[in-house]
């Protein structure tokens, strides 16, 4: 595995990187879990106005906006699918997830990113699964993109965690 990918437990808004990625959803109009949070850090107001102006993202696809109040530069807002039993292309949509987003942060001369555990709450994706998909999509993406010093998985808490560093181990 490249020693380039982090694993960190953790509140993701707090991060000083280049980038942090939202799981957004379609609306791009703030929610629960990581989403709400990193609204709520960045200025929820501040944020919204920006996330209008988009307009919106489709599934798998990525946008940006500024870090506004986060340590964060930028906020690269991705939607992740929902799981509904993986029979309509929710392991492509997500792994496109990942790969928009460095691209994106490729684009933006960033060098630092992290992910929170996409479509892992409330859209249901089983956790292993999307862990596995994860690690090898960025991995995949590093040996392509080889300006970037770190890509830090951020895990709410320590059973996430274990979950990434079992495949970066």
């Amino acid at each position: 595995m490249d020693d380039r990918m982090q694993v960190w437990v953790g509140d993701i808004t707090t991060l000083k990187v280049d980038a942090i990625v939202n799981a957004a959803n379609s609306q791009l109009a703030g929610g629960g879990g990581v989403d709400g949070a990193i609204h709520r850090a960045a200025g929820a107001e501040q944020l919204q106005a920006a996330c209008r102006m988009i307009g919106g993202c489709a599934t798998g696809q990525a946008v940006i906006t500024p870090g506004f109040d986060l340590p964060a530069k930028a906020i690269i807002h991705t939607v992740g699918p929902v799981w509904s039993g993986g029979q309509n292309n929710e392991a492509t949509l997500l792994r496109s997830c990942y790969s928009e987003s460095m691209t994106m942060a490729v684009r933006e001369g960033f060098r630092c990113i992290a992910f929170p555990a996409i479509s892992c709450g409330v859209y249901g994706y089983p956790k292993e699964q999307a862990v596995a998909i994860a690690v090898d999509e960025v991995e995949r993406c590093l040996e392509t993109y080889l300006m970037f010093k770190r890509v830090i998985f951020a895990c709410f808490d320590q059973s996430m965690a274990d979950l990434y560093n079992r495949l970066l181990a």
